[in-house]
């Protein structure tokens, strides 16, 4: 099992694709609060539809409770466009968490400090004069890659 982590998502919409997305590969979602929406936000429950009564979700208070969670995944990389290493060079494994960002700042400076190098990682973009990709693309993207790894 994947898990795919969310820290302080800001858009109900990418919420509720992310979960749907979860629903379907078997992954694990932690959602890590304050969230910048309500679950029973309605934009939400259109995009993740019937998925999300059959999603493994989790929900933490804060980052610490986050990390002292016996949920959590022992392994973390966290995806960012500030990274130097590609997603494509890790060998991912059953078990490992997949950590994004919030829409609009992405992670805070001190989550940057905390992972090494060879944790944080870029998803590569092809014209470099665009910021970054919508959250639900860049998870879909992750997952998938990791899911045809695991799966040879």
């Amino acid at each position: 099992m994947l898990h795919v982590i969310l820290y302080k998502p800001e858009i109900p919409q990418n919420t509720g694709n992310i979960g749907r997305t979860c629903a379907i590969t078997n992954s694990r979602l932690h959602l890590i609060h304050p969230l910048g929406f309500q679950i029973r936000d309605k934009h939400l429950k259109r995009s993740g539809m019937d998925y999300w009564n059959s999603l493994d979700v989790h929900h933490h208070e804060s980052w610490e409770a986050f990390m002292e969670s016996d949920v959590r995944p022992k392994r973390i990389f966290l995806f960012t466009t500030k990274a130097a290493q590609s997603y494509w060079d890790v060998a991912y494994k059953d078990g490992d968490g997949l950590l994004f960002g919030r829409e609009g700042s992405g992670a805070p400076d001190w989550m940057h400090e905390t992972f090494e190098d060879g944790c944080r990682l870029k998803i590569p973009h092809f014209n470099t004069k665009l910021r970054s990709m919508n959250l639900a693309t860049s998870v879909g993207i992750a997952v998938y890659e990791a899911m045809r790894q695991l799966e040879t």
